[in-house]
């Protein structure tokens, strides 16, 4: 049973149930406890012992009642009930074990037969649909299907009315076995490989340009997006507590423990301060960048544990601050009223830093990062190239993200190239890999050891 406990932790984790190696020493040690015999008794320990958040519970009792449910070979005693084997016909199967099971055996016996043949075959490691059939067939084989064909194709080959009935008795069975082997290989793929499908999924959203990602999978990018911020604000929250000792004072350490000959009983440290980021973002909601901007923004509003003061400013015609609508409003609601307002016209970068620096330049100090994302194509108007100036002499650093290739920089209309030179980093950004990366670099610079 220590197989059937193994495949089911491996079930768990398979649908997002987050199961450590010493919550799989308890979940064994639980069974020992409680045993298998009450199921109830089972599930609840089980729970117990493994579900840590309220979703965690809903997903462990879907994957439990899924995992030890047996639906298979259910009809065999109630429509399909086992023929009586005559002493001419057992003389027809001897020697064939899955001849004489698809004549004779109950439903209990074709279903450990299965799972045992499953259990030899790894189903536990399916993960893609196009496996089902390889894995069917596996199981089939290990249940002796091979020698079952050629039983069947020599009863066809021989003379006389029994062999021929027997041989379609045969032919039956194998078709009833092929349906529920492939009943049991989906529930086996729901189990174990629901989750890999989405990976997939993922690993190649992570990677598409943001402006080519369809609507329908708006949903599924907010939840990496948040993934990926939780990671990082994970990662940064505990470097601050980390360093929030600082290092060993010395000096007032030996001052302390002068009553103690000098022994540091007392240790004290050199407090060191770390400063939260300050981050300032402006975001072009053009048509072109409309994309990226969405998904930058969630990710920035996703960092709010790590990050003290976010303030936002959206612009394409002209600039506005939007960070009442992102702090009142769920980002994903907030973001599609954003573009409805200020999104989608003609881009002026001078307009848009006039407007900045008329009503927000004061917002900028030596600690305040300010993020600008955009493809720096301003239709020939004046990029006011001072105000950049302004931008870069009075705060910690400027970070210019551009969805477009770098060789298209300062191509047109672009004046990418002079924005560049106020900008201390500059960089293609155009997946949430990127924007990730470009986040997790902010972060450092504000976080050191």
């Amino acid at each position: 049973m220590q197989q059937t406990l193994e495949n089911f932790l491996r079930a768990l984790r398979a649908m997002e149930v987050r199961v450590s190696p010493a919550e799989a020493i308890d979940a064994h040690c639980t069974v020992d406890t409680v045993g298998y015999a009450n199921r109830t008794l089972l599930k609840d320990a089980l729970c117990i012992a493994l579900a840590k958040t309220e979703d965690e519970v809903v997903r462990f009792d879907d994957c439990f009642e899924m995992f030890f449910a047996r639906e298979e070979f259910r009809d065999r005693d109630e429509q399909k009930a086992p023929d009586e084997i005559s002493p001419s016909d057992s003389n027809l199967i001897e020697d064939h074990p899955l001849a004489e099971m698809l004549l004779g055996g109950s439903e209990t016996e074709m279903a450990q037969a299965m799972e045992q043949a499953a259990n030899d075959a790894g189903v536990a490691n399916i993960r893609f649909s196009t496996q089902r059939g390889l894995f069917t067939r596996r199981i089939l084989d290990r249940m002796g299907l091979r020698d079952l064909e050629s039983l069947i194709a020599n009863l066809k080959r021989a003379e006389g009315t029994d062999a021929t009935l027997m041989a379609e008795r045969l032919e039956d069975g194998r078709r009833y076995l092929f349906d529920e082997v492939r009943q049991y290989i989906d529930r086996q793929f729901e189990l174990y490989a629901r989750s890999a499908g989405e990976e997939l999924r993922a690993e190649f959203l992570a990677k598409t340009n943001l402006s080519s990602i369809e609507r329908r999978d708006f949903e599924r990018m907010h939840r990496m997006v948040r993934r990926m911020a939780k990671k990082l604000a994970t990662r940064y929250n505990r470097r601050r507590k980390h360093t929030k000792r600082g290092v060993l004072d010395v000096r007032r350490t030996l001052r302390r423990n002068m009553a103690h000959d000098g022994i540091p009983f007392e240790t004290l440290w050199k407090q060191t301060k770390i400063e939260r980021p300050k981050i300032v973002v402006i975001v072009d909601v053009s048509q072109s960048v409309a994309a990226a901007a969405r998904f930058l923004l969630l990710f920035l509003y996703s960092l709010h544990e790590v990050i003290a003061t976010l303030r936002a400013f959206a612009f394409s015609s002209h600039l506005i601050e939007v960070s009442d609508i992102l702090k009142t409003k769920a980002v994903e609601d907030a973001i599609p009223e954003i573009l409805d307002k200020i999104g989608f016209r003609s881009t002026d970068y001078g307009r848009a830093f006039a407007d900045f620096e008329e009503n927000s330049m004061d917002a900028l100090d030596r600690h305040t990062t300010v993020i600008i994302l955009g493809d720096g194509r301003s239709n020939d108007t004046d990029p006011r190239m001072d105000l950049m100036r302004q931008i870069h002499d009075r705060s910690k650093s400027v970070i210019w993200l551009n969805p477009e290739p770098e060789p298209f920089w300062g191509t047109g209309d672009s004046e990418m190239h002079r924005y560049k030179t106020f900008c201390h980093v500059a960089r293609t950004c155009s997946t949430i890999q990127d924007l990730e990366r470009v986040i997790d670099d902010v972060m450092k610079s504000y976080f050191r050891t």
